[in-house]
């Protein structure tokens, strides 16, 4: 599905102001950078193995900080039902990292085997509960700095000791944002709504990302959900059962594996999940991309449809596709004699073979006679399914197999058959391996002979898939006639029906429902809304 040209760029030092404009964040491809905190203060001052932690408890050690706490640790879900959101000291929280260091160093098994603690504060008490289980804690997205939440703001202080990578120099950044956990931790697979440069303090991170294009194998979450940016699909342990497409999810992944001093460009949209190592620290930048900045609202709705109708488009190709059939262009339906031309630039190619559209050949040649193999024999499996088709419609009468007593039958009795198993619609499969100009003689052909076959054919026989795949093969076909010639096919084509609206719509009726199905699919693979259910 993805190309090598969306693979995860690798730089071994930061680039320049430049390199990154022009040529990184346009391309929305995540991107490593070596070495890019190893300047900082934070880098010297906060690693826990040299004593970061007593550093940052006298920095911001009284400062409130909200945790995340869940009981389904190490993973961490991001909706509000997997966790809570729980203040307390940052000095707690502290002292919960040097405890399970000393007992790691002391090779421990467990925290009943710890003495209690002494606290510093009356404050903290009320947090002692939270010791029988400090591996549930993760310090997630607690702010250093936010553009539009200034209130919450809880660890300010800790700016002095970070630098703005130069890359983001001329961003307007909207939060800086510390990640901190005292023991192994994985957040679920989620994307942000903003450009995020993830920089690695202390410890290690490995960052599986996903293009968001391969969405529809992650089942996101309903788009009108609180955790609308999360997966619904657990990769540790996903149900194939209910989340069938996610078992092809690992082919589109990508890895990256961050030490101390790296840092990590995920562009938005792009879905990541994210493992961390013990004592691991880090500072997210997060910053609008200029798309989003430069969107103007009242263009919103325009946006969104266009970008539904583009998955639309791709969702119907994939439905041929599924059906054994390729990829052709998209069109509409033509009545005869419009008078307009489709195509900005005509294909004057090749005529229509071993036929004449001119109006005076096609009344005297008796076209049954003048056909070709491969026509002669499409034109006998589409009478034959038609013929079985409406005679299995008629309560146990049995329409005669001869075309003549067939002519006569008429179709005030027929009824719409629709096949519900798009990979059982032998009709549609007919039309997609014919060659355009065979199956445009076959049309005038059975026009000239057979009328009621063709009207049965496109009234009561054509399927969703089937109205699809003809009106590409139309569409095919303009591309090899001339204006004059195309019109004049048309004319012909539609002269057979009793009732020329009548067969427009069951085509046009038919594309709609096939492209409602597509819509339906888009709307479950990339917005997590199921309209079936």
């Amino acid at each position: 599905m993805e190309s090598s040209s969306i693979g995860i760029r690798r730089y071994e030092e930061l680039p320049t102001v430049k390199d990154f404009e022009s040529l990184i964040e346009p391309a929305n491809v995540p991107a490593v950078f070596r070495g890019c905190t190893k300047s900082w203060n934070a880098f010297s001052q906060w690693n826990p193995s040299n004593g970061g932690l007593d550093y940052l408890r006298a920095r911001v050690g009284y400062c409130t900080v909200e945790a995340m706490v869940s009981q389904s640790a190490p993973v961490f879900y991001g909706d509000l039902g997997g966790h809570q959101r729980v203040p307390l000291p940052f000095s707690t929280f502290l002292d919960f990292c040097k405890k399970r260091m000393q007992m790691q160093s002391k090779h421990q098994q467990g925290l009943d085997q710890c003495p209690a603690s002494q606290t510093h504060d009356d404050t903290e008490h009320a947090y002692l509960a939270l010791e029988d289980a400090p591996e549930q804690i993760y310090l997630a997205q607690v702010s250093i700095m936010n553009s539009d939440r200034q209130e919450n703001v809880q660890l300010e202080t800790l700016r002095e000791d970070i630098q703005t990578p130069p890359i983001l120099v001329s961003k307007e950044l909207s939060s800086i944002n510390l990640w901190m956990n005292n023991a192994q931790a994985r957040s679920s697979t989620h994307y942000d709504p903003h450009h995020n440069l993830l920089c690695i303090v202390s410890g290690c991170k490995q960052v599986v990302l996903w293009p968001p294009s391969a969405s529809p194998s992650l089942y996101p979450m309903p788009i009108y959900g609180e955790a609308s940016n999360h997966s619904s699909v657990t990769l540790e342990n996903p149900d194939y059962s209910i989340y069938p497409r996610a078992e092809c999810s690992m082919e589109f992944a990508q890895k990256a594996v961050l030490q101390a001093g790296d840092a990590l460009f995920i562009p938005e949209g792009w879905f990541h999940q994210v493992d961390s190592d013990d004592f691991t620290i880090a500072i997210n930048f997060w910053w609008r991309s200029n798309m989003m900045s430069c969107m103007l609202e009242h263009m919103d709705a325009y946006y969104l449809r266009r970008i539904l109708r583009r998955l639309i488009d791709k969702e119907m190709d994939q439905l041929l596709l599924k059906l054994g059939m390729g990829k052709t262009r998209m069109c509409v339906c033509k009545l005869p004699n419009n008078g307009q031309a489709d195509h900005a630039n005509e294909n004057y190619g090749q005529m229509l073979k071993g036929m004449d559209l001119k109006e005076k050949n096609l009344e005297e040649r008796n076209t049954l006679l003048e056909l070709e193999p491969a026509a002669a024999q499409v034109l006998h499996e589409l009478v034959s399914l038609v013929h079985n088709s409406v005679s299995s419609t008629q309560d146990g009468q049995s329409l005669s197999t001869s075309i003549n007593d067939y002519e006569l039958a008429g179709n005030d009795k027929h009824e719409k058959i629709v096949t519900s198993d798009l990979k059982d619609d032998p009709l549609a499969k007919i039309l997609w391996d014919v060659e355009p100009q065979t199956l445009q003689c076959v049309f005038l052909a059975m026009a000239h002979n057979f009328p009621r076959t063709l009207e049965a054919l496109v009234l009561h026989v054509l399927s969703p898939v089937g109205a699809e795949v003809l009106t590409r093969k139309f569409d095919e076909m303009d591309q090899q006639t001339l204006e004059e010639d195309r019109n004049r096919f048309y004319e012909v084509f539609y002269s057979a029906f009793d009732d020329q609206s009548a067969a427009m719509n069951s085509i046009l009726k038919g594309k709609e429902v096939f492209t409602e199905q597509a819509f339906k699919n888009v709307l479950d693979k990339f917005v997590g809304v199921n309209l079936e259910s």
